[in-house]
């Protein structure tokens, strides 16, 4: 009897389970529709593409790559257009500078049903986070990127874009065309874990490779996510193999910024290899190592304080510090954006120099009139570089390493040819299409330094270049000018695999990969094969 009752308890129990997730389901339904509503409303003034009737434009994207059709949209409907990915995700895509201005002159947060998708992998640090948080956060970390912080950097740049040369040169000897994505990403990841964490100069680790790994992974994965509307619900995303594939390459990642460099401790005649602590304990002994007064003066008497150092100093007028979660959200947002960007931007310069020698020469002539018989830049030669900066920031323009961001209004937006959109409405910044409008660029594919000459900007838009939130990474100056004089860049020999085509949301990334011959310089003039 009594397990009768208990199984006619089990029964009504699943009818009430199921009934409650029909119920959450139906109500779930009826707020994507009414959101859908409420942005198709919006966007009703502004001409598109056609759209598929369940996938929106994320198929045609996926089909196409979603960099250059953005480009050919853009030339079908000027200053913006609907762009939706899926049924119930849609965004107005601008690419007009007066658009964009309406935009980002503004406060408006940063588009959570996009950025969310980052809290599993880097929490809520500067780029997840918006409104007063950020702006706290960003005042915090803003005097540890001073010019007087930054400087003794430069040694530590230099020496990690030497040991990515020293690699080079043995690849020259080969005459081969090589991928050199990969390599630029190494000598970024070295950088950042000297400036991060003070490693030392051993050379990247098997940890270190994994992580680099993990965030290619993790990058190509974020992409998917973004233009395939089924992956969107957090729920069933977690189910499918690429969310378990997600979390997967999460874990590595944390476990890179968990677990330093090994160290080694002698006992007896035996060497034992040790983990060094997670993150939580590494915040933890370097706040009581600033308590002691010794170590407080060793520590600012370093050549550079690292990372992780200056977020442990930083606090506002009233004293107050980042708590431990916050510390750990920033040096996780820090290893990401300065890694995947700078590697984007450097090695996408580097092929334009391969593509045009012209240019090439001319960076080569400038930069060893600067070093003279040094074989490494200081401080003081990064302004001086004018013609390599000018060829960076045009690689930047037809390259941003971030092509697209996105905003939630806040309050309604007026633009300059009378439309409007309401408050609530979604907005995406494609940067790669702003950078190749011919309305603002004329000849926009065609690469020209000369665009920023000084009297070519200041008659310029001021929204019409935006490579970086934060712009140029110092990386690309030290790792251009020590190539253009120790090396020179071809493209790829006809018998080379190698493709150069571009995709990307997160990261202007090459398709396959980014590969370009390189010979060694015997000479300023003369090249050895």
């Amino acid at each position: 009897m009594l397990s009768v009752l208990l199984s006619l308890n089990l029964s009504h129990l699943g009818l009430w389970a199921s009934g409650l997730i029909l119920v959450l389901g139906f109500l779930k339904l009826i707020h994507l529709l009414l959101r859908r509503r409420m942005l198709a409303r919006a966007m009703d003034s502004f001409p598109g593409p056609p759209t598929h009737w369940l996938f929106g434009h994320a198929l045609e994207i996926q089909k196409t790559g979603s960099l250059d059709k953005v480009v050919s949209w853009a030339h079908q409907f000027p200053y913006a257009h609907p762009l939706w990915l899926g049924q119930f995700l849609g965004f107005l895509n601008i690419y007009e500078p007066d658009y964009v201005k309406a935009v980002y002159s503004r406060g408006d947060p940063k588009a959570a049903d996009v950025y969310d998708f980052f809290l599993q992998w880097i929490g809520k640090g500067l780029l997840v986070l918006h409104g007063p948080k950020w702006y706290e956060h960003r005042k915090l970390l803003t005097p540890g990127f001073h010019y007087d912080v930054l400087k003794p950097y430069v040694a530590v740049f230099n020496n990690s874009t030497h040991a990515m040369l020293d690699k080079w040169e043995e690849k020259a000897r080969e005459d081969k065309s090589f991928d050199i994505f990969c390599d630029v990403g190494h000598m970024a990841l070295d950088s950042l874990m000297k400036c991060t964490f003070g490693k030392g100069n051993s050379g990247l680790s098997h940890r270190d490779n994994s992580y680099y790994l993990a965030v290619s992974d993790l990058t190509l994965l974020m992409q998917q996510r973004i233009e395939s509307f089924q992956y969107h619900n957090d729920f069933i995303y977690w189910l499918t193999p690429h969310g378990r594939r997600f979390l997967r390459a999460c874990q590595e990642a944390h476990d890179h910024t968990e677990f330093q460099p090994p160290f080694r401790q002698r006992m007896g005649p035996q060497a034992v290899t040790l983990s060094a602590p997670g993150p939580d304990q590494v915040i933890r002994e370097r706040k009581a190592a600033l308590q002691d007064e010794k170590e407080q003066e060793k520590i600012q008497n370093r050549r550079h304080l690292d990372f992780l150092d200056i977020l442990l100093g930083a606090r506002d007028e009233s004293g107050i510090k980042l708590s431990d979660a916050d510390l750990r959200a920033e040096v996780d947002t820090f290893m990401f954006e300065g890694h995947d960007t700078t590697t984007s931007g450097i090695s996408w310069f580097l092929y334009c120099m391969a593509l045009y020698p012209e240019h090439q020469s001319r960076c080569r002539e400038e930069v060893c009139e600067i070093l003279g018989d040094r074989d490494s830049f200081q401080w003081d030669d990064l302004g001086k570089m004018t013609y390599l900066t000018m060829c960076i920031k045009e690689s930047l323009r037809l390259y941003p390493p971030v092509p697209q961001v996105y905003r939630q209004l806040s309050k309604p937006v007026n633009f300059v040819d009378g439309r409007s959109l309401p408050a609530g409405s979604l907005i995406s910044l494609h940067i790669y299409a702003l950078h190749r409008n011919s309305s603002v660029w004329p000849d926009s594919e065609v690469f020209d330094p000369l665009r920023f000459t000084p009297e070519n900007v200041a008659t310029r838009h001021p929204f019409a270049f935006m490579p970086f939130s934060a712009g140029p990474s110092i990386f690309m100056f030290l790792a251009g000018g020590g190539l253009a004089e120790s090396f020179q860049e071809k493209p790829p020999n006809q018998n080379s695999q190698c493709e150069s085509t571009r995709s990307g949301t997160l990261t202007v990334l090459p398709r396959s990969v980014a590969c370009v011959q390189v010979n060694q310089l015997i000479s300023q003039l003369s090249i050895h094969k």
